[in-house]
């Protein structure tokens, strides 16, 4: 079972397999107050946003010319390459108005 520590409010902000300062306070797996900390669509979206830092790090990395992108993996440059085109039309799709238009 977890130990957590909570803020003002008592809502959980940090989860730890030991006691220790400020969180000694032990919870059953499956509490209703883990749930945000630990569910599905919150690792989801953590997981997501992970994605999205790692991909500006290697661009931050490629642009300063640290790595060439044929430094990594064949497996890791198809799946870069895809979000990145991926992005680009999507982007692309958003634009609703040309360069030469007037709002």
């Amino acid at each position: 079972m977890p130990f957590v520590e909570r803020d003002a409010s008592g809502a959980v902000i940090a989860l730890f397999s030991q006691p220790g300062p400020g969180h000694e306070e032990e919870v059953p797996a499956g509490h209703p107050d883990l749930t945000p900390v630990t569910g599905p669509s919150e690792f989801a979206r953590l997981d997501a946003d992970l994605i999205r830092v790692i991909e500006d790090v290697v661009d931050v990395l490629i642009d300063r010319g640290l790595l060439r992108l044929t430094d990594l993996p064949l497996d890791a440059q198809r799946k870069l390459l895809a979000r990145k085109g991926a992005r680009a039309r999507l982007r692309q799709g958003l634009n609703l108005i040309g360069p030469n238009d007037v709002i």
